[in-house]
Protein backbone atom coordinates (compact mmCIF):
# COMPACT_ATOMS: atom_id res chain seq x y z
CA UNK A 1 0.00 0.00 0.00
CA UNK A 2 3.28 2.48 0.22
CA UNK A 3 2.36 5.78 -1.49
CA UNK A 4 4.63 5.16 -4.43
CA UNK A 5 2.22 2.91 -5.69
CA UNK A 6 0.21 6.02 -6.56
CA UNK A 7 1.70 6.72 -9.78
CA UNK A 8 -1.37 7.10 -12.22
CA UNK A 9 -0.90 10.28 -14.33
CA UNK A 10 2.39 11.15 -12.67
CA UNK A 11 5.89 11.83 -14.81
CA UNK A 12 8.97 9.96 -15.32
CA UNK A 13 10.62 13.40 -13.37
CA UNK A 14 7.75 13.67 -10.97
CA UNK A 15 8.31 9.85 -10.03
CA UNK A 16 12.22 10.04 -9.81
CA UNK A 17 11.42 13.09 -7.37
CA UNK A 18 9.08 11.46 -4.77
CA UNK A 19 11.59 8.07 -4.84
CA UNK A 20 14.65 10.72 -4.46
CA UNK A 21 12.41 11.84 -1.42
CA UNK A 22 11.17 8.69 0.04
CA UNK A 23 14.66 7.57 -0.10
CA UNK A 24 15.92 10.29 1.96
CA UNK A 25 13.21 9.90 4.46
CA UNK A 26 13.80 6.51 5.43
CA UNK A 27 17.65 6.91 5.38
CA UNK A 28 18.16 10.79 6.47
CA UNK A 29 14.89 11.79 8.14
CA UNK A 30 13.34 8.66 10.13
CA UNK A 31 16.34 7.38 12.07
CA UNK A 32 16.86 10.92 13.70
CA UNK A 33 13.66 12.31 13.97
CA UNK A 34 12.51 11.13 17.74
CA UNK A 35 15.90 11.87 19.12
CA UNK A 36 15.64 15.48 17.69
CA UNK A 37 12.21 15.50 18.38
CA UNK A 38 12.98 14.85 22.51
CA UNK A 39 15.37 17.32 22.62
CA UNK A 40 13.70 20.20 20.76
CA UNK A 41 16.73 20.29 18.32
CA UNK A 42 16.59 22.50 14.90
CA UNK A 43 16.93 19.51 11.78
CA UNK A 44 20.00 21.45 10.59
CA UNK A 45 21.30 18.77 8.40
CA UNK A 46 18.00 17.32 7.41
CA UNK A 47 16.76 20.97 6.15
CA UNK A 48 20.70 21.02 3.77
CA UNK A 49 19.69 17.86 2.15
CA UNK A 50 16.47 18.98 1.42
CA UNK A 51 18.41 22.20 -0.42
CA UNK A 52 20.69 19.98 -2.48
CA UNK A 53 17.50 18.35 -3.86
CA UNK A 54 15.82 21.58 -4.84
CA UNK A 55 12.40 21.26 -2.88
CA UNK A 56 13.20 24.77 -1.25
CA UNK A 57 12.18 25.88 -4.45
CA UNK A 58 9.83 22.80 -5.81
CA UNK A 59 7.27 25.35 -7.01
CA UNK A 60 9.31 27.94 -7.85
CA UNK A 61 9.50 28.36 -11.80
CA UNK A 62 13.08 27.56 -13.65
CA UNK A 63 12.96 31.42 -15.05
CA UNK A 64 13.50 32.27 -11.56
CA UNK A 65 16.32 29.13 -10.42
CA UNK A 66 13.31 27.04 -9.35
CA UNK A 67 12.33 23.47 -10.33
CA UNK A 68 8.91 24.95 -11.49
CA UNK A 69 6.74 22.00 -10.13
CA UNK A 70 3.13 21.27 -9.73
CA UNK A 71 1.16 21.80 -6.38
CA UNK A 72 0.34 18.08 -6.58
CA UNK A 73 4.02 17.53 -6.97
CA UNK A 74 4.74 19.71 -3.89
CA UNK A 75 2.10 18.07 -2.03
CA UNK A 76 2.81 14.10 -2.94
CA UNK A 77 6.63 15.70 -1.97
CA UNK A 78 5.13 16.83 1.56
CA UNK A 79 3.23 13.84 2.28
CA UNK A 80 6.23 11.79 1.72
CA UNK A 81 8.29 14.18 4.24
CA UNK A 82 5.84 14.39 6.85
CA UNK A 83 5.74 10.36 7.34
CA UNK A 84 9.39 10.87 8.15
CA UNK A 85 8.66 14.04 10.83
CA UNK A 86 5.99 16.00 10.08
CA UNK A 87 8.26 19.54 12.02
CA UNK A 88 10.50 18.77 8.52
CA UNK A 89 7.32 19.68 6.59
CA UNK A 90 6.37 22.60 8.67
CA UNK A 91 9.84 24.25 7.79
CA UNK A 92 9.26 24.22 4.53
CA UNK A 93 5.34 25.14 4.44
CA UNK A 94 5.27 28.59 5.35
CA UNK A 95 8.77 29.08 2.93
CA UNK A 96 6.79 27.55 0.23
CA UNK A 97 3.29 30.10 0.83
CA UNK A 98 5.70 33.11 0.96
CA UNK A 99 6.94 31.99 -2.33
CA UNK A 100 3.74 31.36 -3.70
CA UNK A 101 2.27 34.78 -2.81
CA UNK A 102 5.38 36.49 -4.35
CA UNK A 103 5.01 34.61 -7.56
CA UNK A 104 1.02 35.41 -7.29
CA UNK A 105 1.07 39.00 -5.94
CA UNK A 106 4.53 40.26 -6.25
CA UNK A 107 6.32 42.98 -8.24
CA UNK A 108 8.70 42.10 -11.01
CA UNK A 109 11.19 43.54 -8.57
CA UNK A 110 9.61 41.79 -6.28
CA UNK A 111 10.41 38.26 -8.11
CA UNK A 112 13.43 39.36 -9.16
CA UNK A 113 15.02 40.02 -5.88
CA UNK A 114 13.58 37.23 -3.45
CA UNK A 115 12.62 34.22 -5.89
CA UNK A 116 15.89 32.80 -7.16
CA UNK A 117 17.51 33.02 -3.28
CA UNK A 118 14.23 31.63 -1.93
CA UNK A 119 14.72 28.82 -4.51
CA UNK A 120 18.54 27.78 -3.43
CA UNK A 121 17.09 28.14 0.52
CA UNK A 122 19.15 31.19 1.05
CA UNK A 123 16.27 33.52 2.01
CA UNK A 124 13.63 31.14 3.75
CA UNK A 125 10.28 32.37 4.29
CA UNK A 126 7.71 32.65 7.00
CA UNK A 127 4.19 34.50 6.81
CA UNK A 128 2.24 36.05 9.65
CA UNK A 129 -0.84 36.69 9.93
CA UNK A 130 -2.47 35.93 13.73
CA UNK A 131 -2.27 37.77 16.53
CA UNK A 132 -2.84 36.86 20.53
CA UNK A 133 -5.92 38.17 20.91
CA UNK A 134 -7.66 36.92 17.05
CA UNK A 135 -6.87 33.63 16.21
CA UNK A 136 -9.20 32.65 13.71
CA UNK A 137 -10.85 36.22 13.19
CA UNK A 138 -8.43 37.82 11.12
CA UNK A 139 -10.48 41.28 10.80
CA UNK A 140 -9.76 41.43 14.15
CA UNK A 141 -5.86 42.18 14.22
CA UNK A 142 -4.16 45.08 15.57
CA UNK A 143 -0.79 45.51 14.46
CA UNK A 144 -0.59 48.49 12.40
CA UNK A 145 1.20 50.60 9.71
CA UNK A 146 0.87 54.37 9.56
CA UNK A 147 2.22 56.31 6.39
CA UNK A 148 4.49 59.00 6.94
CA UNK A 149 3.25 62.30 4.98
CA UNK A 150 6.82 63.53 4.55
CA UNK A 151 8.86 60.38 3.34
CA UNK A 152 6.09 58.31 1.91
CA UNK A 153 7.95 55.64 3.95
CA UNK A 154 5.68 53.28 7.14
CA UNK A 155 6.26 52.89 10.23
CA UNK A 156 4.48 48.69 11.47
CA UNK A 157 3.45 48.40 15.63
CA UNK A 158 2.00 45.41 16.79
CA UNK A 159 2.73 41.84 17.81
CA UNK A 160 1.99 38.38 16.21
CA UNK A 161 1.54 34.93 17.12
CA UNK A 162 2.38 31.30 16.05
CA UNK A 163 4.89 32.61 13.50
CA UNK A 164 6.30 28.94 12.44
CA UNK A 165 9.92 29.21 11.07
CA UNK A 166 9.83 32.71 12.86
CA UNK A 167 13.34 32.49 14.05
CA UNK A 168 15.15 31.00 11.18
CA UNK A 169 13.64 33.23 8.32
CA UNK A 170 14.59 36.08 7.20
CA UNK A 171 12.00 36.91 5.24
CA UNK A 172 8.23 37.25 6.42
CA UNK A 173 5.65 38.26 4.93
CA UNK A 174 2.84 40.06 7.62
CA UNK A 175 -0.11 41.17 7.53
CA UNK A 176 -0.92 45.02 8.87
CA UNK A 177 -3.84 47.20 9.48
CA UNK A 178 -3.43 50.25 6.72
CA UNK A 179 -6.30 52.88 6.92
CA UNK A 180 -6.68 52.88 3.26
CA UNK A 181 -9.72 54.73 3.54
CA UNK A 182 -11.77 51.79 2.26
CA UNK A 183 -15.08 50.83 3.42
CA UNK A 184 -14.51 47.28 3.97
CA UNK A 185 -11.85 46.33 7.13
CA UNK A 186 -10.52 43.54 4.65
CA UNK A 187 -9.59 46.70 2.28
CA UNK A 188 -7.53 48.00 4.74
CA UNK A 189 -5.05 45.38 5.31
CA UNK A 190 -1.44 45.31 3.67
CA UNK A 191 1.20 42.81 3.55
CA UNK A 192 5.03 43.62 4.03
CA UNK A 193 8.06 42.12 3.21
CA UNK A 194 9.86 42.25 6.38
CA UNK A 195 13.46 41.60 6.13
CA UNK A 196 15.85 40.22 9.30
CA UNK A 197 18.19 38.33 10.51
CA UNK A 198 17.75 34.60 11.38
CA UNK A 199 17.89 33.82 15.13
CA UNK A 200 16.12 35.85 18.56
CA UNK A 201 16.34 38.78 20.27
CA UNK A 202 16.36 42.06 17.82
CA UNK A 203 16.46 40.45 14.30
CA UNK A 204 15.85 44.49 12.61
CA UNK A 205 15.34 47.75 14.29
CA UNK A 206 12.55 47.62 15.77
CA UNK A 207 11.54 44.00 14.94
CA UNK A 208 11.72 42.03 18.10
CA UNK A 209 11.76 37.66 17.81
CA UNK A 210 11.15 36.91 21.58
CA UNK A 211 12.23 33.36 21.59
CA UNK A 212 10.78 29.95 21.06
CA UNK A 213 6.99 28.89 22.22
CA UNK A 214 6.84 25.88 24.17
CA UNK A 215 4.52 23.32 22.50
CA UNK A 216 3.40 19.82 23.10
CA UNK A 217 4.64 19.05 19.84
CA UNK A 218 5.86 19.75 16.47
CA UNK A 219 9.40 20.65 18.32
CA UNK A 220 12.31 21.19 16.20
CA UNK A 221 10.93 23.72 13.80
CA UNK A 222 10.95 27.32 16.31
CA UNK A 223 7.03 28.40 16.36
CA UNK A 224 7.56 32.02 17.84
CA UNK A 225 5.82 35.11 18.26
CA UNK A 226 6.94 38.80 16.23
CA UNK A 227 7.16 42.33 17.72
CA UNK A 228 7.13 45.29 15.86
CA UNK A 229 8.08 48.37 17.49
CA UNK A 230 8.54 51.57 15.72
CA UNK A 231 10.02 49.49 12.70
CA UNK A 232 10.32 51.42 8.97
CA UNK A 233 10.05 50.73 5.73
CA UNK A 234 9.32 51.91 2.52
CA UNK A 235 6.31 51.02 -0.01
CA UNK A 236 8.78 48.95 -2.17
CA UNK A 237 8.08 46.34 0.68
CA UNK A 238 3.93 46.31 0.02
CA UNK A 239 3.76 42.73 -1.63
CA UNK A 240 2.51 43.70 -4.87
CA UNK A 241 3.37 47.43 -4.27
CA UNK A 242 -0.09 48.53 -3.42
CA UNK A 243 -1.34 49.19 -0.01
CA UNK A 244 -5.17 47.89 0.52
CA UNK A 245 -5.00 44.06 -0.67
CA UNK A 246 -2.70 42.17 2.07
CA UNK A 247 -5.69 40.14 3.31
CA UNK A 248 -6.69 38.51 0.00
CA UNK A 249 -2.78 38.05 -0.92
CA UNK A 250 -2.89 35.92 2.08
CA UNK A 251 -6.16 34.12 1.92
CA UNK A 252 -4.99 33.14 -1.92
CA UNK A 253 -1.46 31.74 0.19
CA UNK A 254 -3.47 29.71 2.94
CA UNK A 255 -5.65 28.72 0.55
CA UNK A 256 -3.00 26.26 -0.76
CA UNK A 257 -1.17 25.95 2.37
CA UNK A 258 -4.51 23.86 3.36
CA UNK A 259 -3.76 21.77 0.56
CA UNK A 260 -0.25 21.84 2.10
CA UNK A 261 -1.85 20.90 5.46
CA UNK A 262 -3.99 18.04 4.15
CA UNK A 263 -0.61 16.40 2.34
CA UNK A 264 1.61 16.42 5.84
CA UNK A 265 -1.58 14.71 7.51
CA UNK A 266 -1.88 12.25 4.87
CA UNK A 267 1.58 11.58 5.92
CA UNK A 268 1.34 11.09 9.25
CA UNK A 269 -1.57 8.96 9.29
CA UNK A 270 0.58 6.88 6.51
CA UNK A 271 3.11 6.28 8.91
CA UNK A 272 0.83 5.68 11.94
CA UNK A 273 -0.95 3.04 9.58
CA UNK A 274 3.27 1.90 9.08
CA UNK A 275 4.08 1.59 12.85
CA UNK A 276 0.42 0.04 14.06
CA UNK A 277 0.55 -2.54 11.00
CA UNK A 278 4.39 -4.03 11.61
CA UNK A 279 3.69 -3.92 15.71
CA UNK A 280 0.75 -5.68 15.16
CA UNK A 281 1.91 -8.65 13.43
CA UNK A 282 4.92 -8.74 16.00
CA UNK A 283 3.57 -8.53 19.49
CA UNK A 284 1.56 -12.26 20.77
CA UNK A 285 -1.27 -12.20 22.76
CA UNK A 286 -3.49 -15.11 24.01
CA UNK A 287 -1.06 -17.92 21.46
CA UNK A 288 -1.35 -15.71 18.33
CA UNK A 289 -0.40 -12.44 16.67
CA UNK A 290 -2.49 -9.81 17.93
CA UNK A 291 -3.25 -8.80 14.01
CA UNK A 292 -5.53 -12.26 13.52
CA UNK A 293 -7.45 -10.87 16.61
CA UNK A 294 -10.71 -9.51 14.71
CA UNK A 295 -10.80 -6.85 16.47
CA UNK A 296 -6.86 -5.58 16.13
CA UNK A 297 -7.81 -6.61 12.43
CA UNK A 298 -11.03 -4.42 12.13
CA UNK A 299 -9.03 -1.57 13.47
CA UNK A 300 -6.19 -1.84 10.60
CA UNK A 301 -8.84 -2.12 8.17
CA UNK A 302 -9.89 1.00 9.15
CA UNK A 303 -6.95 3.06 9.61
CA UNK A 304 -6.31 2.08 5.54
CA UNK A 305 -9.42 3.15 4.21
CA UNK A 306 -8.69 6.55 6.32
CA UNK A 307 -5.24 7.11 4.61
CA UNK A 308 -6.60 5.88 1.46
CA UNK A 309 -9.49 8.75 1.36
CA UNK A 310 -7.38 11.65 2.79
CA UNK A 311 -4.68 11.07 0.14
CA UNK A 312 -7.40 11.12 -2.77
CA UNK A 313 -9.04 14.25 -1.46
CA UNK A 314 -5.74 15.86 -1.07
CA UNK A 315 -4.71 15.17 -4.70
CA UNK A 316 -8.19 16.50 -5.78
CA UNK A 317 -7.72 19.33 -4.48
CA UNK A 318 -4.28 19.21 -5.64
CA UNK A 319 -4.60 19.14 -9.12
CA UNK A 320 -7.93 21.70 -9.23
CA UNK A 321 -5.73 24.30 -8.54
CA UNK A 322 -3.06 23.04 -11.21
CA UNK A 323 -6.07 23.22 -13.56
CA UNK A 324 -6.01 27.02 -12.87
CA UNK A 325 -9.98 26.65 -11.07
CA UNK A 326 -10.86 27.53 -8.09
CA UNK A 327 -10.60 25.17 -5.23
CA UNK A 328 -11.08 26.60 -1.65
CA UNK A 329 -13.85 24.19 -1.41
CA UNK A 330 -11.90 21.06 -2.36
CA UNK A 331 -8.94 22.10 -0.33
CA UNK A 332 -10.84 23.10 2.85
CA UNK A 333 -12.85 19.39 2.88
CA UNK A 334 -9.28 17.91 2.13
CA UNK A 335 -7.48 19.88 4.91
CA UNK A 336 -10.57 18.76 7.27
CA UNK A 337 -10.71 15.52 6.45
CA UNK A 338 -7.30 14.73 6.25
CA UNK A 339 -6.75 16.53 10.03
CA UNK A 340 -9.00 14.38 11.52
CA UNK A 341 -8.63 11.31 10.06
CA UNK A 342 -4.69 11.43 10.50
CA UNK A 343 -5.71 11.74 14.25
CA UNK A 344 -8.18 9.08 14.53
CA UNK A 345 -5.48 6.92 12.75
CA UNK A 346 -2.90 7.92 14.96
CA UNK A 347 -5.03 7.15 17.91
CA UNK A 348 -6.00 3.60 16.61
CA UNK A 349 -1.99 2.80 16.00
CA UNK A 350 -2.05 3.88 19.30
CA UNK A 351 -4.20 1.59 21.05
CA UNK A 352 -2.35 -1.07 18.95
CA UNK A 353 0.40 -0.59 20.47
CA UNK A 354 -1.20 -0.70 24.01
CA UNK A 355 1.14 -0.15 26.75
CA UNK A 356 3.94 0.78 24.64
CA UNK A 357 2.50 3.16 22.74
CA UNK A 358 2.80 5.76 25.97
CA UNK A 359 6.42 5.36 25.88
CA UNK A 360 8.72 7.77 24.66
CA UNK A 361 10.91 5.12 23.12
CA UNK A 362 7.89 4.46 20.83
CA UNK A 363 7.53 6.65 17.65
CA UNK A 364 4.07 6.58 18.32
CA UNK A 365 4.54 8.59 21.01
CA UNK A 366 5.76 11.49 18.75
CA UNK A 367 2.95 11.19 16.50
CA UNK A 368 0.12 11.18 18.94
CA UNK A 369 1.39 14.45 20.23
CA UNK A 370 2.30 15.90 16.64
CA UNK A 371 -1.36 15.22 15.34
CA UNK A 372 -3.65 17.61 17.40
CA UNK A 373 -1.78 20.29 15.63
CA UNK A 374 -2.79 19.67 11.86
CA UNK A 375 -6.64 19.96 13.48
CA UNK A 376 -5.74 23.43 14.26
CA UNK A 377 -3.02 25.10 11.91
CA UNK A 378 -3.95 26.73 8.71
CA UNK A 379 -7.82 27.53 10.28
CA UNK A 380 -9.48 25.16 12.65
CA UNK A 381 -11.51 22.42 11.80
CA UNK A 382 -14.54 24.78 12.62
CA UNK A 383 -13.63 26.96 10.63
CA UNK A 384 -13.03 24.35 7.82
CA UNK A 385 -16.75 23.46 8.21
CA UNK A 386 -18.07 27.23 8.06
CA UNK A 387 -15.95 27.49 4.48
CA UNK A 388 -17.28 24.31 3.25
CA UNK A 389 -20.70 24.78 4.47
CA UNK A 390 -20.71 28.85 2.79
CA UNK A 391 -19.58 27.21 -0.32
CA UNK A 392 -21.79 24.97 -0.74
CA UNK A 393 -24.71 26.84 -0.21
CA UNK A 394 -22.88 29.42 -3.03
CA UNK A 395 -23.24 26.00 -5.76
CA UNK A 396 -26.70 25.41 -4.50
CA UNK A 397 -28.41 27.84 -4.11
CA UNK A 398 -32.41 27.62 -4.74
CA UNK A 399 -34.46 29.88 -6.91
Amino acid sequence: MGRLQHTEGLTEDQLELLKLVHEFVDEQVIPVATRLEHADEYPTEIVEGMKEMGIFGLMIPEEYGGLGESLLTYALTVEEIARGWMSVSGIINTHFIVAYMLLQHGTEEQKQKYLPRMATGDVRGAFSMSEPGCGSDVSGIRTKAVQDDGSGDWTINGQKMWLTNGGSANLVAVLTKTDTGAESVYKNMTTFLVEKEPGFGETAPGVTVPGKIEKMGYKGVDTTELVFDGYRTTSEQILGGEPGKGFYQMMDGVEVGRVNVAARACGVAMRAFELGTAYAQQREAFGKKIAEHQAVLFRIAEMATKVEAAHQMMVMAARRKDSGQRNDLEAGMAKYLASEYCAQVVEDSFRIHGGFGYSKEYEIERLYREAPMLLIGEGTADIQRMIIGRRLLEDYKLG
